[in-house]
């Protein structure tokens, strides 16, 4: 079987839909509702099967280089599909200075997969898209390299994403997303089509998302799709920053819901969309999805018991 030929990995679409009583929403006339993206893959969960898939297709089997930071889940990702499907991986690391320390947790994942890690400065992952450093970085990886982003972001990602869209066009009217590159939210958006609306949590901060989302429509489809905002109050400080406000209102959803809840992205989402709901952002009778896409560290997903 050919390498790209990804459904021998069995993955679980349309990912779960799941209902949740929680009268933050509930007594405002509001139906809360889980999209279980964390459950499509145990190795590629979420955003990341939608995102990888018709870039591994497109890469036909040969090896992908790719990009992220030390604790990247694009890279954890690439890496497992990597093992999985059997072609080799070089995953380029944001800061040389990691090179000589022992591999966090993520890292030493992505070697556990077989991923090649290649440490680089700081100011030359900022340059990756440069094709001078491009190509500087393509001569020392395996012969025909296929070259997929920083979060796998780009037009295939963009029109993989606008599937989950599709997912929930009769399902909801409003979609909550997570987000760090933009790509999700752009194809979601693209998928939900007219009369709906999708919300993005950027898990940055700077207030440049807005215009990377509309770049990607644009490499994707020509020009804008569909009804999509940001609300940029919600990132707590910057990636991978967790408030004792978060952590607390994150507790307080687990113990709700008797579910585990992934801290840097999804947990910033869902507190965004409670005080969305708080704040009366939506009328009654509104029907509203959270995309789930991904679990805490070493916590396998599971329905909700709920």
């Amino acid at each position: 079987m050919n390498a790209f030929d990804l459904s021998r990995l069995r993955p679980r679409l349309p990912s779960p839909l799941e209902p949740v009583e929680d009268e933050r929403f509930a007594r405002r006339g509001l139906t809360l509702l889980l999209k279980r993206e964390d459950l499509i893959h145990p190795d590629l969960p979420g955003n990341k099967w939608r995102k990888l898939a018709l870039n591994l297709e497109a890469a036909a089997g040969r090896p992908v280089l790719t990009f992220g930071g030390a604790y990247s889940n694009h890279l954890r990702a690439t890496a497992a599909a990597g093992r999985l499907l059997g072609f080799p991986t070089v995953g380029v690391v944001r800061g040389d200075e990691l090179a000589g320390r022992p591999l966090n947790p993520s890292l030493a994942r992505c070697a556990a997969d077989g991923m090649r890690l290649e440490f680089v400065d700081r100011s030359t992952y900022r340059a990756k898209s440069d094709p001078v450093v491009l190509a500087a970085l393509l001569e020392r990886a395996p012969a025909g390299a296929y070259v997929v982003p920083e979060g796998g972001s780009n037009a295939l990602a963009v029109r993989g994403c606008a599937e989950l869209g599709r997912e929930l066009a009769g399902a909801a009217d409003a979609v909550a997303v997570a987000c760090g590159t933009g790509g999700t939210l752009a194809g979601l958006a693209a998928g939900l089509g007219p009369g709906r609306r999708a919300l993005g949590f950027p898990v940055l901060k700077g207030g440049f998302l807005g215009g990377e989302v509309r770049a990607l429509q644009e490499a994707a489809f020509g020009g804008p799709r569909g009804d999509w905002s940001l609300d940029e109050r919600f990132h707590g400080g910057g990636y991978a920053r967790v408030s004792p406000a978060l952590e607390a209102f994150t507790q307080d959803f687990e113990e709700r819901h008797e579910l585990a809840i992934e801290r840097l992205y999804v947990a910033k989402m869902l507190q965004g969309l409670v005080t969305l709901a708080e704040e009366g952002a939506f009328p009654p009778g509104t029907r509203i999805a959270a995309v789930v896409t991904g679990a805490p560290d070493g916590v396998q997903p599971s329905a909700s018991s709920r």
